[in-house]
């Protein structure tokens, strides 16, 4: 994943107290939540615990036996969810190529959308979001955003680069506001490491088309411990991930701006023009964790079998470098009303931490089990997941989160 150098000079240099003027300091329980000022970045940082909210399972949609078969609840393959402004439930079927929509209780109330190429009809169906009164779904093989209303008529569409493929999890669209949104796009060509490549860009959308807006899907910073190990032998190339090693993870946020971090600090850079000017640093106190043997061990195990069986291969590098401590981020995601909503790694679970716009952190709670193919989706008292059962069938997790009973 791509990420930025600028954003760790402006971070490293929250250090340096002579530039620092105190602004105010506020607490919530044993939560404190101190502004500082560093030239002309602010400086939020978190310490403390954070008051926690009830998370309550309200529905679970998918099928509940072997024998639920050809029902709106049983999906070939979900792409996307998205909660719609009536309190529904979208979900994106990619592999049968329609929008199927739930209530919040997990009944199915509708379906529309088909296979084809015509007016309502999907050749890739990665991802689905609202803009407004609007559901936009992105077909990037046939290059088209489609246009709906929330019963399923069709109202046009919005033409993108058609052909493009990849992880659904980054081929999709990012909703970070009511009625504002980013696609992914591509910018000039230029040269890396690699040869000749596509500059990968942020699009900005609304109800009424692009916006103009965009952005660059920012470069990793320089240096730090490799995340992946690349093999060559006499009949493949394999590539392993390094457990627990630092990644670079962004996410756009409204207004035109990004957020970026390191996963192995709990420093969040929010930044604009590229990443060339940062407006703000949200840190985060937390205890660092060791890396255990034996979860070190079972996270290299795929690697070592291969190396085992492919003894001449070349691999770069030759090995797995063990980092001192485990991350604190899994990954960050902006929800429609703008909030930050952080998935932090804990060896006794992972929790959400979820931020207001100004880097306040509000509320702390459980991450309930997720896949990693399909990114959640957020509302402003719901959360949805989706997982997969022992059958790697799809099944849609809808939370409700209640800020008003914080614990």
């Amino acid at each position: 994943m791509n990420r930025i150098a600028s954003f760790l000079a402006f971070t490293f240099a929250a250090g340096l107290a002579a530039a620092c003027a105190q602004d105010e300091a506020v607490s919530s329980g044993d939560l404190t939540t101190t502004r500082d000022t560093v030239g002309d970045v602010i400086h939020v940082t978190n310490g403390g615990t954070a008051p926690s909210a009830r998370l309550e399972l309200v529905a679970s949609i998918g099928p509940k036996t072997l024998t639920d078969t050809s029902s709106p609840e049983e999906f070939g393959r979900v792409n996307s969810v998205a909660l719609g402004p009536d309190g529904e439930v979208f979900v994106a079927d990619a592999r049968n190529f329609e929008v199927r929509v739930f209530g919040l209780d997990g009944a199915h109330r509708r379906t529309f959308g088909r296979q084809g190429e015509g007016p309502g009809e999907f050749r890739s169906l990665y991802s689905l979001a609202w803009a407004g009164d609007r559901l936009l779904t992105y077909d990037p093989v046939q290059g088209r955003i489609g246009e709906w209303l929330a019963e399923g008529q069709w109202l046009g569409q919005q033409a993108t680069e058609g052909g493009y493929s990849g992880p659904v999890s980054r081929v999709r669209l990012y909703p970070v506001g009511p009625d504002e949104l980013f696609r992914p796009g591509f910018g000039a060509r230029y040269e890396s490491e690699y040869g000749s490549a596509l500059k990968s860009l942020l699009i900005g959308l609304n109800s009424r088309g692009e916006t103009g807006d965009t952005l660059v899907w920012l470069d990793s910073p320089p240096g730090g411990l490799p995340s992946g190990i690349v093999c060559q032998s006499e009949r493949m190339i394999s590539s392993f991930t390094i457990p627990f090693a630092p990644q670079f993870v962004q996410h756009p946020g409204p207004g035109g701006i990004t957020y970026s971090a390191l996963t192995s600090t709990y420093r969040i850079a929010v930044t604009r023009n590229d990443g060339a000017d940062t407006l703000r640093v949200i840190e985060r106190s937390l205890p660092a964790e060791p890396i255990h043997d034996d979860e070190w061990q079972a996270g290299n195990q795929e690697y070592q079998e291969w190396r085992a069986e492919m003894v001449g291969a070349s691999c770069e590098p030759s090995g797995p470098t063990r980092s001192a401590t485990k991350p604190f981020i899994e990954d960050l995601f902006v929800a429609p009303d703008g909030k930050l909503w952080v998935e932090v790694m804990r060896t006794a679970g992972n929790r959400w931490e979820v931020f207001d716009t100004e880097g306040k952190l509000l509320v702390s709670f459980p991450a309930p089990a997720r896949g990693e193919r399909v990114v959640p989706a957020f509302g402003p008292d719901h959360l949805l997941t989706i997982r997969q059962d022992s059958l790697d069938l799809d099944h849609i997790d809808v939370w409700r989160l209640d800020l008003e009973r914080r614990r």
